[in-house]
C-alpha cells in the first residue's frame, strides 16, 4: 500500500468526507435496527446495567456474563461523534462473544460538548484500568482483554493502544488486541467539519489527539477495519493508522479489512453475525 496523500480540507470536502447521515440517507433504519435488537438482548442476556467505573455523569458501562466461567472479556467502545448513541444502542454486539465463552463490557462516557474529546479519552482510560482491577469482584478475566470501538469509539480505542501503562495505573499494559472500525485517527480535518461547534477543536489540539501523531504503547494487534462503502475519508483514516503504526498489524494481515458492500451504519452491524470476518477477526485476538 503507497504512502497517502494528504487532501486540502475545505469546509465542503470534509463536510462530504465525515457527515455520515448524509452520506448514508437510509441511516435512520440502520439506528432502529441497532436499537430493536439491542433491547432484544438485553431483554434475554439480563446484563448488569450501569456499572459505575467512574464519577462522570455517563461513567458507567453494561456487563454481560456467558453461561460459564468467562474465558475473555471485551470492553466495547460506541461511536456517535463522541457527542450522540449511548450503550444500550449496541448490546447487539454481544450474543456472538458471550456464545464463545467471553464477557462483554459495553462502555459509556459523558459526550461533547458537556465533555471535551480529551475527557472523554480519560474516561475510557478510567474505564479499561477499573477492567482490569476490579475483574475478580466483576467475575471476569483481566486477561485475555480486548478492546474494540466503532468510529470515535475506534477513534478511543487507538487512543487507548497509545496510553502507556503508567498512564493507566498498572504495571504492564492489559490489551490483549483491539479493533479500530470504521475510526478517525487524524482529528485534523474536523477543525472544518459543521460539528466541531461540539468538539472545540483547534489545529493544536486536533493533533495532539490523533493517533497517527502519537506512538503505540501496546505491543498488541490492532485489527482496522472499514466498509468498503464508507466515505474516501474513512477509507483514508483507516489506511493512515495502517501506515502509522506497523508494529501492530495482526499477523499475516496484508492491509486492514475492506468489509464488501457495507457502509458507516452497516459494517458495524456485522458484529451482530457470528460467522461475519469482523466478528471471527475480532475473536482470533484473543487467541494469538
Amino acid at each position: 500500500m503507497s504512502a497517502i496523500q494528504t487532501p486540502v480540507y475545505t469546509p465542503e470536502f470534509v463536510e462530504r468526507g465525515y457527515n455520515n447521515r448524509a452520506a448514508v440517507p437510509e441511516h435512520p433504519v440502520w439506528l432502529e435496527r441497532w436499537t430493536a435488537t439491542s433491547r432484544d438482548v438485553i431483554a434475554a442476556f439480563a446484563p448488569r446495567r450501569d456499572v459505575r467505573y467512574g464519577r462522570g455523569v455517563q461513567e458507567t458501562l453494561d456487563l454481560y456474563l456467558p453461561s460459564g466461567t468467562p474465558c475473555g472479556t471485551l470492553m466495547f467502545i460506541h461511536g456517535g461523534w463522541w457527542r450522540a448513541l449511548d450503550k444500550s444502542d449496541h448490546a447487539f454486539v454481544v450474543p456472538p462473544f458471550l456464545a464463545q465463552g467471553m464477557a462483554v463490557a459495553v462502555v459509556n462516557y459523558d459526550l461533547c460538548p458537556q465533555a471535551s474529546i480529551g475527557e472523554i479519552s480519560a474516561e475510557m482510560r478510567r474505564a479499561l484500568a477499573f477492567l482490569v482491577r476490579e475483574a475478580p469482584r466483576l467475575g471476569i478475566p483481566a486477561a485475555p482483554l480486548v478492546v474494540a470501538g466503532h468510529s470515535a469509539g475506534g477513534h478511543l480505542t487507538a487512543m487507548l493502544h497509545a496510553t502507556p501503562a503508567a498512564d493507566l495505573g498498572l504495571p504492564a499494559h492489559p490489551v490483549h488486541g483491539a479493533v479500530s472500525l470504521s475510526g478517525v485517527h487524524d482529528l485534523t480535518p474536523l477543525v472544518h467539519f459543521s460539528l466541531n461547534s461540539d468538539f472545540r477543536l483547534d489545529d493544536v489540539r486536533a493533533r495532539e489527539l490523533s493517533p497517527v501523531h502519537m506512538q503505540a504503547r501496546s505491543d498488541a494487534p490492532l485489527l482496522l477495519a472499514v466498509g468498503a462503502d464508507e466515505t474516501g475519508e474513512f477509507v483514508r483514516q483507516t489506511d493512515l493508522l495502517w501506515h502509522a503504526w506497523p508494529g501492530n498489524r495482526p499477523r499475516g494481515a496484508s492491509g486492514p479489512m475492506r468489509i464488501a458492500d457495507r457502509h458507516h451504519y452497516s459494517v458495524v452491524f456485522d458484529y451482530a453475525d457470528p460467522h461475519s470476518a469482523l466478528t471471527r477477526g475480532t475473536l482470533a485476538l484473543f487467541q494469538r
